[in-house]
Formats: C-alpha cells, structure tokens, sequence
C-alpha cells in the first residue's frame, strides 16, 4: 500500500504492549524545590571555581573581572555569553554598583537568569494534533532512548496517552532499551526487526497510534554524528515520511545534548537544526561535576527554547527547565559555600 519504502519484502510489525505498572507518585508538573536543583548541581565546576574566587572578599577589579572570565570560559559558557557578561559587570562596577563580591555575585546571578529566560519555554502538546508527534534527535551516547524513557513517564503523568517508536534500527540494543523503558512506562513500543529502514518504523508507528487513538507519539532515531552527512540526510526523510500521513508532523523535533559536550554542543545543533528542523532542546547529564555552562552557550547562541534537563538517573531528574531553580542550583548560595 505504501509503495514510498520501495521495500522487496516488508518486515512484520512488533507491537510490544507492556503490562501495565503502577505510576510514579508525584506529579511531574510539581517544580522541583531549588534545594533539589541545588543537591543535584552541587559540585559543578562553575559553582567551586566561583566560590574560591570570590571567598575572602577580594577587590574589584579588572583582576578579578579577568579571573572571572577564565572561569565562565572554563565552564563552558561560551566566548560571546561571557564577553556580555563580564562586560556588565565591569560598567556596573566602575559606576560603583556593588559594595563587595556578594553584590557581585547577586549582580551575576541575576544576569545569568536573565540570559536563561527566554528560553525557558516549556513544551506544550497542542491538542489540535493528534497524535503530536515528537521527534527525538541527536549524536551518539548523549541519553536519547534514556530521555525518551522518562519523557514518556512525564507525559503520563500528565494524563496523556503515548506510545513509542523504536526508530534507531541501527543499533539493536537501542530498540531492545526502548522496549525496556515501554514495558517499565506501560506503554506500546512499535518496531521491526535489526536493520529496517528507520523511516518506516516511524510511519508505521504514526499509523498505529493514529488507529488507537494516542495522545502523543515519541520516535527515537538512530544517533549520528552531525558531520555525518548520510545519516543527517535520513532525518530529513524521516521527515518527509510522517509528512505523508500528518503534514504538520513531527510537531516537536528534540535535540538531545550531553551537558558535559563543551563547545562541541554549538555545532551539534546548528548541523541538526539544519538537517531536522529542531525545535527544542533536553539537556543532560548536568548533575554533578558538569561545567553546565554550556546551557547558557546554547540559549545566547540560538535562542531555541530549552524544554528540558537531565540533572541525574532518576525518573524524576528528567526535569523541565526552570532558569531561576537552576541558576540557584549553578551557583554558590553563598560566598564560601
């Protein structure tokens, strides 16, 4: 019927329906308390890196201003972010705004809430689409099955339906985890064998939640590296090919990052907003020692809004951004911290 694949002999449909498990008891609409934020982020790089700097109620100066450069830098917040930065908070020392580095410091958190802002847009399922479809893109190795995962829980909880699409037929574990996470989540999982063409996985799983009536569709794709120009080629027929059935889909591309990328980032997402139309972005793997600057990199450099964040392994550490929660959780609450 859908002659587009071009396929000689087309392989079965395996539609996994999970048993049903008992929800996770909060609701993940419930913000979390900065003091969450704060225990997951504690020990980030830019959080020690600040606090030794400004501990003793150092001068301000252009020395101090400097060293704050390198440590913003350091943290991956990126040259333009940082150069605006430090630039503010040189006028507004010089028109003697702060008394000691606590004002500093207030003056910095302030400012980086503010960068973070605008892009805090958390994602909206338009019931005028359905199934929405969310598509899930990015490089290898940064949490894309895993995100889903816990995206699928966060919906859920929400009260939506869902059900998922094992489009990263390119490594078998990949469709092998999506089932564990479907059959952890309770919902169906469609996918076909080792090695089918990741564009009909998608159609047919846009076909199957269309007849059952779901609320919203998430495709995982295979992880590629955006230098990869084939395989970025194949997201764009992923593309064409849900264009087939609902031509306003997918209605959300996600790009998924790894917090811990560095600069890296920046060219990830150019190459797959070029390739897929990305639409918003999770980051993860921020908990713990990671710089986390790269998040402030990312809004100044492209203004996407920032859906999500991943500040550990839990079900509940799959958090929607909250800027002032995590700016708070970033930096030192104190001087000396």
């Amino acid at each position: 019927m859908f002659n587009f694949f071009k396929r000689k002999s087309p392989p079965p449909l395996a539609v996994q329906a999970a048993t049903p498990v008992a929800p996770e008891p909060a609701p993940a609409s419930v913000p979390a308390p900065v003091s969450a934020w704060r225990e997951r982020l504690r020990g980030n790089l830019l959080g020690r890196s600040l606090s030794a700097l400004l501990s003793g109620n150092p001068r301000l100066d252009d020395a101090l201003l400097e060293e704050l450069e390198t440590i913003l830098l350091s943290a991956d917040v990126g040259v333009t972010a940082t150069t605006e930065l430090v630039d503010d908070l040189r006028k507004r020392i010089q028109a003697r705004e702060f008394a000691d580095t606590r004002g500093l410091l207030t003056a910095l958190r302030a400012d980086l809430t503010g960068l973070l802002r605008p892009v805090a847009r958390p994602l909206v399922i338009d019931d005028a689409h359905k199934p929405f479809v969310l598509m899930v893109v990015g490089v290898n190795g940064v949490g894309k099955t895993t995100t889903i995962g816990k995206l699928a829980q966060h919906l859920l909880r929400e009260g939506a339906s869902v059900m998922l699409a094992a489009g990263d037929t390119f490594r078998a574990a990949a469709v092998e985890q999506l089932k564990a996470w479907g059959e952890r989540n309770a919902v169906t999982v469609i996918s076909q064998g080792a090695g089918a063409d990741s564009a009909s996985v998608v159609f047919d799983a846009l076909q199957a939640a269309k007849s059952r009536g779901a609320d919203v569709l998430i495709a995982d794709t295979a992880g590629r590296l955006h230098t990869q120009t084939g395989l970025m080629d194949e997201l764009g027929k992923i593309r064409r090919v849900l264009g087939k059935l609902d031509p306003s889909a997918p209605h959300e591309v996600l790009q998924v990052i790894d917090g811990t990328t560095g600069q890296n980032a920046i060219s990830q997402v150019r190459e797959f907003r070029a390739a897929a139309g990305v639409s918003g972005l999770a980051i993860t793997k921020l908990d713990g020692t990671a710089r986390g600057g790269v998040v402030f990199a990312l809004a100044r450099e492209f203004n996407l809004p920032i859906r999500f964040v991943g500040v550990g392994e839990s079900l509940d550490d799959l958090r929607v951004f909250d800027p002032e929660a995590f700016v708070d959780g970033l930096l030192p609450d104190s001087i000396g911290r």
